[in-house]
């Protein structure tokens, strides 16, 4: 059960965070549209509706039906990774998942969806059971702190990754 409550928040957080990022301005908004139609995802309008609809309706399932959010997170994740690969394999481009920075794709967008897909799997796989509260607070607070790090990690890489001084 604190697995499923973890992943959860883990996501719902992620998700949020992103949608939240993607509509918290006009410019903002329209960054990220322009992301999208670079991405080749046409028409780039509607698509980037769609991706803002679906990452708030999964935020509202994983707090009401865990089961179809978790599954539901499971769907955008993969969505998303196909997405990235696509543009990897030609060329690249930039990634407004959250709205505010503009980071370059990388193999590291890759493995932060296959964490969040696993994560999903694993709150939808997780067995019931009873819950004490000491055990659902850490949950919730290594599901934050992992959130805060899945948001971060352009940041993080920047900060902790090799120098580019020549």
């Amino acid at each position: 059960m604190y697995v499923e409550i973890g992943c959860r928040v883990l996501l719902g957080v992620v998700l949020l965070s992103a949608a939240v990022g993607k509509v918290s301005g006009r410019a903002a908004y329209r960054e990220f549209t322009r992301s999208v139609r670079d991405l080749g995802l046409r028409p780039a309008g509607p698509v980037a509706v769609a991706v803002v609809t679906a990452e708030f309706t999964v935020v509202v399932l994983l707090a009401l039906l865990p089961l179809a959010g978790l599954l539901g997170s499971v769907a955008l994740l993969l969505a998303f990774t196909v997405a990235i690969v696509r543009n990897l394999r030609r060329g690249g481009g930039i990634c407004r998942c959250f709205g505010r920075t503009a980071a370059p794709l990388g193999r590291h967008h890759v493995w932060r969806n296959a964490f969040l897909i696993g994560c999903a799997l694993a709150g939808a796989l997780a067995p019931a059971g009873a819950v004490h509260p000491g055990g659902a607070v850490l949950a919730v607070a290594t599901a934050l702190v992992a959130a805060a790090l899945v948001v971060m990690l352009d940041e993080v890489r920047y900060l902790f990754g090799p120098s580019r001084r020549a």
